[in-house]
């Protein structure tokens, strides 16, 4: 009877219903008989508790979530979702000065960031996760007033604000660029490739 015990609460623990044979439990081969014990899901119960498991997202260097390339709100959301700590409150934030700010705009990841555009293609906005902060760039950002801060020699039109954890954002300031950049050309991806 401990056997069974044993072997109940090792299935308890593990998945149930994942389809994983008590023999293949890893390292757990001594509770071989007590499968038939076990009534198992059918391969169609099976089939429905796997469609239903939700994969942890993979994170590259910095924390920045890993992102399957993707257009429409669904995958920028899951980007979101997906951020690290308290750079997914940033995230949502940024994400809904925008949509507010820009009727009709339209969403994609693209390199494991989200990207922005006021017109389906042109790309005014992005922004992207970091060890330490977050870097939102606008694309055509020395033509804002007046342009956000961040830009190196090699950033030609580019300029970006780096958010830190406690910072907090001028809405007002942030608003004004958003309503800027979506209202001239942004970066064309079919010229740049």
């Amino acid at each position: 009877m401990r056997f069974v015990q044993m072997c109940m609460s090792k299935l308890k623990n593990s998945e149930v219903g994942s389809g994983i044979l008590p023999d293949q439990w890893n390292g757990h081969s001594d509770c071989t008989g007590a499968g038939s014990l076990i009534k198992r899901k059918s391969m169609k119960e099976n089939a429905a508790v796997k469609s239903t498991k939700v994969k942890a997202p993979v994170r590259l260097s910095g924390g920045n979530p890993q992102i399957n390339k993707a257009e429409g709100d669904a995958p920028v959301q899951a980007y979101i979702a997906a951020m690290p700590g308290w750079k997914s409150a940033i995230g949502k934030r940024i994400d809904s000065l925008i949509t507010t700010n820009v009727p009709g705009v339209t969403k994609a990841v693209k390199w494991n960031s989200p990207f922005y555009s006021a017109n389906g293609k042109d790309w005014f906005l992005s922004f992207h996760v970091f060890t330490r902060y977050v870097k939102v760039t606008f694309f055509r950002g020395t033509t804002l007033n007046p342009p956000p801060p961040g830009h190196t020699e090699r950033s030609k039109e580019a300029r970006w604000i780096d958010i830190h954890e406690g910072d907090q954002i001028d809405e007002i300031q942030f608003t004004a660029w958003i309503q800027q950049a979506a209202a001239q050309p942004g970066w064309d991806l079919s010229r740049s490739s």
